[in-house]
This record gives C-alpha cells, structure tokens and sequence, in this order.
C-alpha cells in the first residue's frame, strides 16, 4: 500500500466527516504525499504575485515624474520594467499552472486508486447488498467532480490568494487611507460565500444522490441482461418513463445549483468594479477644495492597482463556493474509503506454499447478515487432499455458501475453515486464490478477446498453454474455426456464445491457473450430454493428486466422488459414497431419484437442487 493510500484510508477524526461538516483536515491529507511540488507551487504564486503588483507603482512614477520632468530616458526604462514585469508575471504563471495540474493529477490519482482498491477490498456480500450503477457513479461522478478542484482550484486559491494578498500591502503602501476605505467591501462578500457555501453544499448531495439512480438505472436497463428481460417483458416505454424522471430530477437539481446565490455572486462583481469610483470621487473632491491628498499618478496607479484586485478576489469567492460544493462529493468518496471490510488480510498474514490440498471445515456457521437467519449450522467436514467431495441438496440448503467459504469469499460467523491445518484467516488472500479456483454458476467474461480472458488466470500463460487448456475443457475446436481464432471479441458478459460455450471457456481458464484445490459450483450445468461427457473427462484427468469439491445436478458429476455431502436447511444431514447413501435409504436416494444422469443420456424429472 502506498503512501498516499494510507493517508487517504486513515480513519477520520471526530466531527470530520459528518453530513454538514468540511472533511477538510481529510482533504489536506491529500496533498500531504506531494508537499515538494506544493511548497514549489506556493513559491512561484508568491513571486507571481509580487511580480504583478510591480507594474502600478512604475506606473505612477511615470505620471508624477517622468513626463512632468519630460525625460524620455526615465519614462522608456519604466515603461520597459512594466513590459518585463508583465512577461515575467506570465511565464511564472505558466509555471504554476503546469504544477498546479501536476499536483492535481497526483492527487486524483491517487484518491481514484485509494476508492477502487478498497471497493476490491470489499466482501462478496457487499457487491450482493449494492447496485453496481451506484459503485460506478461513486468512482466516476463522485471522484471525476472534484477532479477540478483537486488540480485547479486548491492551485487557483494559492494563486489568488497571493495575488490578493500582495495587492492589499502594496495598496497599504501606496496609500493607506484609501487602501482601508476600499478593502473594506472584500470581508464582507467572503462571509456571505460561506453561507452561499453550506447552501451549494446541500444542494450537490442530493445532484450525487440523483446521478447515483440515474447512472445505476442505465447500468441495469442498458445491460445485455437487461435489455433482454425489457424486451422480453414489453417493459420499454416504462423503463423510458423511469429514466425521464430521473433526468427531469437531476436538471432541476442542476438549475438550483447554477442559480443558488447568483444574486450574492452578482453584487460582489458590481461592488468590486464600483471600488476605482470611490478612488476617483475621493480625489475629485480633494482637488475640488484645493487639498492635494493624493497626486494624479497615486490616482491613477492606485485605481490600476485595485483593478487588480477584482480578478483575484472575484475568483476567490467563486472557488470558495466550489470547493464548499465539492465537500459534498469528498463526504461521498470519504464514505466509500470508511466502509468496513468484512474479508480483510491480517497484517502477520502469510503464505501457504506448497499446498497439499485438505480442506476443513470446523463448527462453522454462517449468516449474510447479523439479523439474518443462519444459512450454515455446525458444519464439520473433512475433504482429504486429493479427493473428490460433491455437495448435494435442494435449493437454498447452504451449498454455494460452503464453497464460497471454502475460496473465502466470506469468512464463517463462526468456527474455522482451513487447508492443509492453516486458518484461512491466517493466510495472506493472495495465497488462498492461489490455492483455490472457482468455476461459479455464473460464467463471467471481459468484453476482451478470448486469449485475454483466458490469460487473465495466468498471465504469463504462453498460447501453447492456452491452447492446451481449452482442449481439455473441449473448447479449442469451436474457438480454432472462428474466423480470428483466440482473437475473437467475446462481446459484453460473453454473450456472443452460448451457454455451453462460455461455461467451457471458464472451466480452460481455470485449468490454465491449474490450482491444486478446485471448486466446481455446477461447472457443468449449463452443458447437453455429449459436451459434459467431454469436459468430465477432462475434469477427471485433473481431478488426479488435487482435491475436487463439487456441486452439481448430475448423477454422473457425483457418483464417482469419493464422498457426498447430502446438505439441508444448511446441515448435514448425510455423508457417504454414492452407493452407501442409496443403501440408506435417506434424503440422498430421494434426490439421486430425481438427478439427470448425463453419463449415459437418461434424464428423469428432478427437483431444482442449486
């Protein structure tokens, strides 16, 4: 984990992120790993500033001496360092905006890596409780709308703020009698950008909330799955009528923000350009009586030297406003980088190499959630390296649960999983992947090319290797005669095959990683007679000196294993080989009544046992 990651995952202090707090002290804490480049930032903005006000003061020599003295030496070189201040004042700022954006992009880089990883990092439960339109709006709306004011506006306010703050002490010094009498409007328009602020703020949760619904019923209805089931269903033109309030929802959000407080953001414009006038008026006035207060050039210079001020001080309300706005969206960002992990690696977590295979399970129970009922009750059970163990049972009697215990993707609410001895708890992840392949009921494939799907379990895999493995899950052939071979665009979730064929494409990416414990949770469900024999066969062959723990329908998948674990209302109720349970007469021998048997094309009616 990098710096700046922990920086950003360090839990917030008390007060810090509450619905109308800033998390400022969080924010700060971004730009904490990138100090240098912030320290070279404020340098330049102080010389840039400097620099500017530079101009003003050689402008009034030239008015109160140069001309009066008519002195063509004096007036060129004045003219000429207010073209060398100008020049300088613009290569300095070309140079903070090339830092500015180089800390920025740092900075959102490192927030955008800091929420994905730790959304990996999250349980399977969680993505089941989540709409994945949701996770995606948090990372690309949320994290993608204070990405201006992570590389723009936090340079921008050490831009403007030295700028403002070398005009008000060259003001000061040029005449500190007017530079009080005009200053004076500047506190008043920032104390009401804190209030237009927390406004702005309240109104962007609620723009978040509604581009979340939106972004999230695009990402369901706009699916390959979900267009299917709406066309299937005839359910367009209210999925239409769904997203069109949605829409309408979000622009009127849209228009509160653009005009929240514009008639305070007006007034500070007007105010700001009516400030030369009082100069002019006081002046006007003095000379009227006959008291030199102020000469011409100090006139002159001083209302340049304001003008000045209007761009910076303008801007400073404005990215005020902003940044109070954007609070809004790091509250939302903050909020995914707190959330819980439930599967988290201990810090002394360590690697288990090399893996016999034992997998067992002690007193484990386990529920989705602390009001929910148990799914898994006291389950004790031993699967000896190298064997072959098939979960049997109904639908919703805990098989799946086991075997995503066992690959820990959730961790037990109570007693232990282990393999080869070691608690998987105790385990690095990394090492437990390793250790345990999945094949799950539901296939999933990258909008990628077959090769890089199939790669993506073992990424230095040769295509030799590739090529091997879909052979044995009977799949090279079909894959060989398309016509860009291995190269073939897959399409989204893989729908451009069927079901068949893109449960075999899972099942030669998983025997590409070759792992030395495999869990087949129905691998082979969705396949007809004739390819299951095929890919059994291949299953077999790997099955040898590996520990096979499988779930599925068919009588040919189960009774070569070497024990069956009959699973109800998530006990056990009964183990033992296939011919031991049918002598018992039990709950087996009415299920095995009902599975189809796929070895010899014999199917007789069964109950759904996923």
């Amino acid at each position: 984990m990098t710096t700046a990651t922990a920086a950003l995952r360090q839990s917030p202090t008390e007060g810090e992120t509450g619905p109308d707090e800033l998390p400022v002290r969080r924010v700060v804490r971004l730009f904490a790993p990138h100090r240098w480049l912030v320290a070279a930032l404020v340098l330049v903005a102080v010389v840039q500033g400097g620099t500017g006000v530079v101009a003003p003061f050689l402008l009034r020599e030239i008015l109160d001496r140069a001309l009066p003295e008519r002195s063509a030496v004096l007036v060129s070189w004045l003219a000429g360092g207010m073209i060398a201040s100008a020049a300088a004042a613009a290569a300095l700022g070309v140079a903070a905006t090339w830092l500015s954006n180089l800390v920025g992009q740092r900075v959102m880089h490192d927030l955008r890596v800091a929420v994905y990883g730790h959304l990996q990092r999250m349980s399977l439960s969680f993505f089941t409780r989540t709409r994945a339109g949701e996770l995606q709006s948090r990372i690309a709306n949320d994290v993608g709308g204070v990405d201006n004011v992570v590389s723009n506006t936090a340079s921008s306010t050490v831009q403007n703020a030295t700028a403002a703050a070398a005009v008000a002490v060259a003001a000061l010094v040029m005449n500190w009698r007017l530079a009080l009498l005009c200053l004076v409007v500047v506190p008043l328009f920032l104390v009401a950008s804190l209030r237009l602020g927390r406004q702005r703020r309240g109104i962007a949760r609620g723009r978040q909330r509604q581009l979340a619904e939106m972004t999230s019923l695009v990402e369901e209805s706009l699916s390959v799955s979900g267009v299917l089931l709406t066309k299937t269903m005839g359910r367009r033109e209210v999925l239409a009528e769904r997203f069109a309030a949605a829409s309408r929802a979000l622009s009127t959000s849209e228009i509160n923000a653009a005009m929240s407080g514009r008639w305070i953001v007006s007034t500070r414009r007007a105010s700001l350009t009516m400030v030369p006038a009082i100069v002019y008026w006081v002046a006007g006035l003095a000379f009227a009586h006959g008291a030199a207060v102020i000469s011409i050039g100090t006139a002159v210079a001083f209302t340049s030297m304001l003008n000045r001020l209007v761009a910076p001080a303008s801007a400073l309300q404005g990215l005020g406003v902003a940044a109070s706005t954007s609070m809004a969206l790091f509250a939302r960002i903050f909020e995914v980088l707190d959330l819980p992990v439930d599967v988290d690696e201990r810090p002394d977590a360590r690697r288990l190499d090399p893996v016999r295979g034992e997998v067992r399970l002690d007193r484990v129970s386990f529920r989705y959630g602390p009001d929910a009922s148990p799914t898994l009750h006291d389950i004790d059970l031993h699967v000896p390296a190298g064997t072959t163990t098939a979960l049997v049972g109904e639908t919703g009697s805990g098989k799946t649960t086991l075997a995503y215990l066992v690959a820990r993707l959730y961790d037990p609410s109570s007693g232990s999983v282990s393999i080869d001895g070691v608690d998987l708890r105790e385990l690095r992840l990394e090492s437990v992947a390793r250790a345990v392949g999945l094949v799950a009921q539901d296939t999933y494939l990258f909008h990628d090319t077959i090769r890089a799907n199939l790669r993506f379990a073992a990424p230095d895999a040769t295509d030799e290797a590739i090529e091997s493995a879909a052979r044995a899950a009977r799949i090279h052939d079909l894959v060989a005669a398309l016509p860009e071979g291995y190269d073939t665009v897959v399409g989204a979730r893989g729908h451009r095959f069927s079901g068949g064929e893109r449960q075999r494409l899972a099942i030669a990416r998983m025997l590409l990683r070759n792992p030395p414990i495999l869990v087949l949770d129905e691998a082979t469900s969705a396949l007809d007679n004739e390819t299951e024999r095929a890919v059994q066969s291949a299953l077999d062959e790997l099955s040898r000196d590996r520990t096979i723990i499988a779930i599925a329908h068919r009588l040919s998948t189960v009774r070569h294993a070497d024990q069956i674990v009959v699973l109800d209302r998530g006990r056990i109720v009964e183990r033992g080989t296939h011919e031991e349970l049918l002598a018992a007469g039990g709950r087996y021998a009415v299920l095995a009544g009902g599975l189809t048997d796929g070895a010899d094309g014999r199917a007789a009616p069964r109950p759904d046992t996923a």
